[in-house]
């Protein structure tokens, strides 16, 4: 059947957020005198991340807040160099400051949306904030692809991989899932929820690291490859 809409998620998907994350948090520990305590920038910008890939799925969960999930991130990593009794939430909006001016899309995602625009419906399923989200959008010039077609899982009420939040983003585009792709660059979350949802999953997996993936979920390596699968 043919793709007659498609959905995206955002982060490390249309725009590279961890290249963002890790220079800003390297930049602003740079500026605070506080890289030296690290063996490395990389294992500073690795640490950075990995606490946010824990912390998280528990704002996801509902456990923390969205600003609780930064500012516990943030207690931690200083933590980790002998930084207590700090001002984490001053310290968090100043790295945020400068991650939000180096916000980039991939090369490959202008042409893919310009390609698909008018011809294909497309939106947006975010597991995060709306009012972040569009924001990121707008920095580097891919909202108006989007219209009103964005949705976040802050404002929804439930998170991927949770097949109703996809089917809502199918509601948005007006179709039923069969006829709408899903692309993300997580396996479990983006691939498998969007298969197990009933869309065409695709899971943009940009390391070309030989990946493979289960019935159902198909595996791109940029945007140009979704352009080919959705004219088949």
């Amino acid at each position: 059947m043919t793709i007659r809409g498609i959905l995206f998620d955002i982060d490390d998907t249309l725009i590279d957020y961890a290249a963002s994350a890790r220079t800003a948090v390297v930049g602003h520990l740079a500026a605070q005198e506080l890289l030296d305590r690290f063996e490395s920038p990389e294992t500073a910008a690795a640490l950075w991340l990995a606490l946010e890939e824990e912390l998280y799925p528990r704002y996801l969960a509902g456990e923390l807040t969205f600003r609780g999930q930064q500012l516990l991130r943030t207690e931690r990593f200083l933590a980790h160099i002998g930084v207590t009794g700090s001002d984490t939430a001053g310290w968090f909006d100043g790295y945020a400051t400068l991650r939000d001016t180096t916000w980039r899309a991939f090369a490959d995602v202008a042409p893919a949306l310009g390609k698909f625009s008018g011809t294909v419906a497309l939106g947006v399923v975010s597991n995060s904030s709306l009012a972040y989200q569009t924001g990121k959008l707008r920095a580097v010039g891919l909202l108006d692809h989007f219209g009103e077609a964005i949705l976040c899982s802050s404002e929804y009420g439930a998170a991927k991989p949770d097949p109703s939040i996809f089917h809502a983003g199918c509601a948005l585009l007006g179709l039923p899932p069969e006829q709408v792709a899903y692309v993300g660059d997580r396996y479990d979350v983006d691939g498998l929820g969007a298969r197990d949802a009933g869309l065409r999953a695709h899971w943009l997996d940009r390391s070309k690291s030989g990946s493979v993936a289960e019935a159902g979920v198909t595996v791109i390596h940029s945007l140009e490859e979704l352009i080919i699968a959705a004219e088949k």
